[in-house]
């Protein structure tokens, strides 16, 4: 029987003024690049579980949620247990220039910020690729609507 889970995560970006190129922040952990993301505690909204989540994992003060992502999931098995995980991703900003520092208590070993194209082709599952590939379609469409 599979045990349903809640998370939420987001896709951390900034733009470098001078060529509009857009980047995104990856953690390293368990030997994949991967995006910020975490369950959602009781008494928690999903989007807080989000910026709660990114702000942990990478030691910053809270994000600024900018928009929503849609969901993934995935299956998945720990000790005897089998999951559902459905995962809620935002596109997010820093209100200001952080230091950011890896939750190793985590597992997270290195935190790096990746020009988008590569960090498509860097993510180590698909459901990630699906989510930056959302990520840059709305990206898009929003730089289109001014």
């Amino acid at each position: 029987m599979l045990k349903p889970v809640i998370a939420a995560g987001g896709v951390l970006f900034h733009v470098k003024p001078e060529d509009n190129n857009f980047f995104v922040l990856l953690i390293y952990r368990n030997g994949f690049w991967d995006l910020p993301k975490g369950k959602l505690e009781k008494g928690e909204s999903i989007p807080m579980c989000a910026a709660r989540e990114v702000a942990e994992e990478t030691g910053s003060e809270l994000p600024v949620i900018i928009a929503s992502l849609g969901t993934t999931y995935h299956e998945y098995k720990e000790k005897k247990n089998h999951f559902g995980k459905t995962t809620y991703w935002y596109s997010m900003i820093y209100p200001r220039s952080q230091d950011l520092k890896p939750q190793r208590s985590e597992g997270i070993e290195k935190i790096e910020w990746v020009e988008l194209s590569k960090a498509k082709e860097s993510v180590g599952f698909e459901n990630l690729r699906e989510v930056l590939y959302r990520f840059e379609n709305h990206r898009h469409k929003k730089r289109h609507d001014l």
